[in-house]
């Protein structure tokens, strides 16, 4: 099923914009009640899995992908006991996924502090990953609701194939804008938009309804990418959480970068090309990169683009009645544009 064709609600839009565009704070409780769940898995009877889930997942997290399974079931009227605990299952894999990234990447920050594989190690960081993705099906085979299993299964399958796709595209220059976008579908929104899927399947919602979440999730879930790609640009590691041209450095293509290359001089895209393609490339060259997408317009174009995405999410919600918790979903889905980190 496809999104609604009728005009976005602007109404609704422009007054959840005006009263509350990039503060979260309204979310508290959700957050807080997550954050307590969350510290619950700890009941390994191995110590280390304990101390690595507690510096990975206690940190300064986003909490997204939970959220957005919880006020997914609150606007298909479920109010389950369990939802907080069921929502971890996708921070559980998220953060997995995280692991198992900074291993392949080698990152050293994550989250405003070193990463798990910087402080424990490789091998321990891909266990402890393994272990939150075992953890993430065990608390979702308790639901005993095979469409909820489903679409979970799926959704690290797509989550695993991109994360694939993403490494063998490492150090290709030519990646086009249309293989970018299937990596990032794959490896970012499929989770959100399970996340949204999930909370209107357990909550025996309609297929209308299902659908209709899951591409509010997958469109919100393709702004979110796009804006961490533009923020890897142009914030500082102190508000972003991890180092700024992380990506650049890590020979991986994004569409600030695509965009940049098209948009040169023959001459100018030629010396960027041979910059990109040097091994022995300095810091002053990646600065130099760095300052030609930051100053020739990519980054708005970027930004507009990650609005429509926005915007047809919210096209998406056109399903259900006004509401507060369906301006919750909006006002959640224009901080993704709004954000700093």
């Amino acid at each position: 099923m496809k999104c609604y064709n009728e005009s976005i609600d602007k109404d609704i839009v422009n007054r959840i914009m005006e009263s509350d565009a990039s503060n979260i704070a309204r979310f508290k409780n959700h957050f807080d009640a997550i954050n307590r769940e969350l510290t619950q898995i700890f009941d390994s009877r191995v110590p280390l899995v304990e101390d690595i889930g507690k510096h990975t997942l206690l940190g300064d997290g986003k909490r997204l992908r939970p959220l957005l399974f919880v006020l997914s079931c609150h606007i298909c009227h479920c109010h389950r006991p369990d939802l907080y605990r069921l929502s971890t299952i996708f921070e559980y894999i998220h953060t997995a996924s995280l692991l198992h990234d900074d291993v392949l990447d080698n990152a050293e920050i994550r989250r405003k502090r070193p990463s798990a594989n910087q402080v424990w190690g490789n091998h321990a960081a891909v266990l402890e990953g393994d272990f939150l993705y075992s953890k993430a099906l065990s608390i979702g085979v308790r639901v005993n609701n095979i469409p909820f299993l489903t679409r979970l299964t799926e959704a690290t399958l797509r989550m695993t194939e991109g994360q694939i796709l993403e490494f063998a595209h490492t150090h290709d220059w030519n990646l086009t804008k249309d293989q970018y976008m299937e990596i990032i579908t794959a490896k970012t929104a499929v989770l959100i938009s399970a996340a949204c899927a999930c909370g209107a399947i357990i909550s025996d919602a309609m297929a209308e309804h299902q659908e209709s979440l899951a591409q509010f999730g997958l469109h919100a879930g393709i702004a979110f990418q796009l804006i961490d790609d533009l923020l890897d640009y142009t914030s500082s590691e102190r508000v972003f959480g991890k180092p700024v041209g992380k990506d650049l450095r890590e020979e991986k293509m994004t569409l600030p970068l695509i965009y940049t290359l098209s948009q040169l001089e023959t001459g100018e895209k030629k010396r960027v090309e041979s910059l990109l393609q040097n091994p022995g490339k300095t810091d002053d060259d990646y600065q130099y990169v760095m300052d030609r997408v930051r100053h020739n317009g990519a980054l708005g174009r970027i930004r507009n683009e990650a609005q429509g995405y926005v915007d047809h999410a919210t096209d998406c919600l056109k399903a259900f009645p006004d509401s507060e918790i369906k301006r919750d979903l909006i006002r959640l889905s224009q901080h993704i544009i709004d954000r700093e980190n």
